[in-house]
């Protein structure tokens, strides 16, 4: 039996809200918390200071969450902006309710 892993889609953005990286994972939090810190510091997410979460979709594959980010990075800024303002209309930094979840 072959085990599957879920995925998370998310949108960093720096402080004003200049710049958008979306990204994939499997481990949200962990992810969220090495782009706060920095973790790899020539990344493009470090360069422009992108560590304020602002949107995340969880999958229930991995597969699923790349196909997403792929489309994702396809579009243009504003269909970025649009997913982050139906999700999160204040562009709130999400990653303290992922510590509390």
């Amino acid at each position: 039996m072959v085990f599957q892993r879920g995925g998370c889609v998310y949108i960093t953005t720096n402080k004003q809200h200049s710049v958008l990286y979306a990204g994939v994972t499997s481990e949200m939090l962990e992810r969220a918390w090495k782009h706060k810190n920095k973790h790899y510091p020539d990344s493009f997410s470090a360069k422009y200071n992108c560590d304020k979460l602002v949107y995340y979709c969880f999958y229930s594959t991995i597969e699923e969450a790349i196909a997403a980010e792929k489309s994702i990075k396809a579009g243009n800024r504003q269909k970025k902006i649009a997913l982050i303002n139906a999700m999160n209309p204040n562009w709130d930094d999400l990653y303290e309710g992922l510590l509390n979840e």
